[in-house]
């Protein structure tokens, strides 16, 4: 597959690029580079392959998942501006 100036010229508009009637050769080249680039990434057989996260085999921290209240309340309502009876308190929008 190959770009041209013109399909060069759309994309960068959808993209809202501006870019200027000389430079659209080198971008269409760019946009050829990084075809080809994947073209070559699709040669690799990566049959039997396992798809992995990271180089080196890292497992997560994990913790319980309990639901609590947090234990921080006062100290989060203490930020709000007007707070009562341990909630937030905004004034009315709808009428």
């Amino acid at each position: 597959m190959s770009i041209d100036q013109n399909t060069a010229a759309k994309v960068a508009k959808l993209a809202r690029i501006k870019v200027e009637d000389d430079a659209l050769p080198a971008l269409a080249q760019e946009f050829n580079n990084i075809l080809g680039f994947i073209e070559q990434l699709n040669e690799v057989d990566v049959e039997g392959v396992e798809p992995m996260t990271s180089v080196t085999p890292m497992r997560l921290k994990r913790r319980e998942d309990v639901v609590t209240d947090g234990g921080m309340a006062k100290t989060v309502m203490s930020n709000a501006p007007d707070a009562r009876e341990g909630f937030f308190a905004v004034p009315k929008v709808v009428e």
